[in-house]
């Protein structure tokens, strides 16, 4: 893709301000779907009013926040490849694995048609996406990263957001192996890398190892 600048369309979705996200490079008609929640009709409305035709569905873990949308973009798109980190392939069609039993709700995905691992690249809409396994919130957590964006993008679902960090009190979570996710697969990239976060707002790798909380590294000696 060279230097080209993604475009980006953020979907937040009720009731757990989810984002669902929408890349595509400019003057292309093709699209990646990140993350579905649950208002996947609002994703729909983004690409028939950017004339936008998706390749695949990609989701960076199973909890239900993030897949819930799956199945509306299924039928609209049943060639549409939905992929997912082998890791947490199961909790797409498991009502306790993907939390939503918890809430008093079964909500079930369709199976995944494709599962990826640590360093996979996926090839789509003229983009490549790097895969890095980043367990610790979910233990099949996965980030997407296009590192030949400009600047370099961390699609990062729910391993590190602006200020904080995903929870790691779910039966899969560990904080000490998302910890060591964070420093040995995140803070490695430039630190001018976007991090789109599954939730709240969009950070920098150099912001979070300056100043974040519970990984940062702090300020760097000078």
């Amino acid at each position: 893709m060279g230097s080209a600048a993604l475009v980006i369309q953020t979907i937040v979705s009720m009731p757990f301000d989810e984002n669902s996200y929408v890349l595509s490079l400019p003057g292309q008609s093709e699209c990646v779907i990140v993350d579905p929640g649950f208002d996947p009709q609002e994703i729909v409305a983004v690409l028939a009013e950017k004339q936008l035709s998706p390749v695949a569905i990609l989701c960076t873990h199973g909890h239900s926040d993030h897949i819930a949308g799956n199945g509306h973009l299924k039928e609209l798109w049943p060639d549409c490849p939905l992929v997912i980190g082998h890791g947490d392939a199961g909790k797409l069609t498991d009502p306790v694995g993907n939390l939503s039993a918890g809430f008093g709700f079964n909500l079930v995905s369709p199976a995944a048609d494709q599962t990826v691992k640590e360093g996979d690249v996926l090839d789509l809409a003229g983009m490549k996406l790097l895969v890095r396994e980043t367990p610790g919130h979910s233990s099949g957590h996965v980030v997407f990263v296009i590192e030949d964006s400009q600047p370099p993008i961390v699609i990062g679902g729910d391993v590190l957001f602006s200020g904080s960090i995903g929870r790691t009190d779910f039966p899969d979570g560990s904080f000490e192996d998302l910890k060591q996710a964070i420093h040995e697969k995140l803070f490695i990239l430039p630190d001018e890398t976007l991090v789109l976060s599954g939730h709240g707002p969009t950070t920098t790798i150099g912001e979070e190892k300056r100043t974040n909380p519970f990984v940062g590294l702090g300020e760097p000696n000078v």
